[in-house]
């Protein structure tokens, strides 16, 4: 599949969100989420204060900037697995595939992962915000499976094979981050987090046996 380079409006328009999105996380982690005005963004980032609004619909979208990105990596791992792959060991290897890659949104490093998890913890809206996203991916997980399993909605198996698998790259996640806070090994707490997608991967085909998405 051959990419198409998107034109100069496009370039011009993605590089001014990446700059709101960069601007704004540097406050947030500087001063506290709860302490930064979007008009404060705005001016820092030397746009008007609609410009943000037109690309981050709230304000806790420019902190959470990588959940898009996340989503569509995944749902082109399920559309593009193999014939003879299912749907969650699809999943499983896009989480090994995003670690070997290096995709931003499972990446730990020096203080960047750090500050992003404290950022959150400080703040009650983007605690909230977090919970809303868990769900929304959950949600979009479990179309998505039912899709790839030409299955009709609703199918509780999907529902459970995606609510399992949300919970355990939370897990993962997290726990990753815990052993990096520790050691300062990346490639520690990338095998920790493969490690517990992996375990819990064992258990979801386990959970929905007899259905399609094992």
């Amino acid at each position: 599949m051959v990419s198409i380079p998107p034109d100069r409006r496009t370039r011009k328009r993605l590089a001014t969100r990446q700059n709101i999105s960069d601007i704004a996380s540097r406050l947030f982690v500087e001063r506290g989420f709860d302490h930064v005005t979007v008009d404060e963004i705005a001016e820092a980032a030397d746009v008007a204060r609609m410009t943000v609004f037109n690309h981050f619909p709230r304000k806790e979208d420019m902190f959470f900037d990588l959940d898009e990105e996340g989503r569509e990596d995944l749902l082109a791992a399920l559309q593009r697995r193999d014939a003879g792959t299912s749907p969650i060991e699809a999943l499983r290897l896009f989480a090994h595939w995003a670690i070997a890659e290096q995709r931003p949104y499972v990446r730990f490093f020096e203080g960047g992962s750090e500050r992003f998890i404290e950022t959150i913890r400080a703040s009650e809206a983007l605690k909230a915000r977090a919970r809303a996203i868990r769900d929304e991916l959950t949600d979009t997980l479990t179309i998505a499976l039912t899709k790839a399993a030409k299955r009709r909605q609703p199918d509780p198996a999907a529902t459970l094979a995606a609510t399992l698998l949300v919970a355990t790259w939370e897990v993962a996640f997290l726990e990753a981050h815990r052993i990096f806070h520790q050691s300062r090994n990346i490639k520690k707490a990338n095998a920790v987090f493969l490690a517990i997608v992996d375990q819990g991967t064992r258990g979801l085909k386990a959970a929905v046996v007899g259905s399609p998405y094992p």
